[in-house]
C-alpha cells in the first residue's frame, strides 16, 4: 500500500491569496484477519508567498495535489521518506506488538 497524503487546512493572506501554512496528514492502513492496523503522522509546512513570482498560485486556483507537492518539497525527500517509513513501522508494530495487556482469565 501507499501512504495517503492530504491537506486538512490552509492559512492564507487575505490580500493576495498566498498560502502561508498548510496543515497536512499522512497515513496508511492495512486490515489483517479482520483487524485494522494503521499509522498516521501530521504536521504543518510554512511558506512565504510572493505574488510577483511567476510560479505563484493564489488560493482560489489551488488543488490539493499542488499543495501536497509544496509540502513534500518543503519537507525534503529524506523527511518525506522518514515520515512514510515511520508510518510503515507503526503498522508493523501494531501487527506484532512487543507488549500486550489484559488478564489471563
Amino acid at each position: 500500500m501507499a501512504v495517503d497524503w492530504s491537506i486538512v487546512e490552509l492559512e492564507r493572506n487575505t490580500s493576495d491569496g498566498g498560502v502561508v501554512t498548510a496543515h497536512w496528514n499522512a497515513g496508511e492502513s492495512e486490515t489483517v484477519s479482520g483487524v485494522l492496523h494503521s499509522g498516521r503522522r501530521f504536521g504543518a509546512a510554512h511558506f512565504t508567498p510572493d505574488a510577483s513570482d511567476a510560479g505563484f498560485v493564489a488560493y482560489a486556483s489551488l488543488t490539493e495535489e499542488i499543495v501536497i507537492g509544496w509540502v513534500k518539497t518543503s519537507l525534503g525527500s529524506s523527511e518525506v521518506t522518514a515520515v512514510e517509513t515511520s508510518i510503515a513501522a507503526e503498522i508493523s508494530d501494531s501487527k506484532a506488538p512487543a507488549q500486550a495487556s489484559g488478564v489471563p482469565w
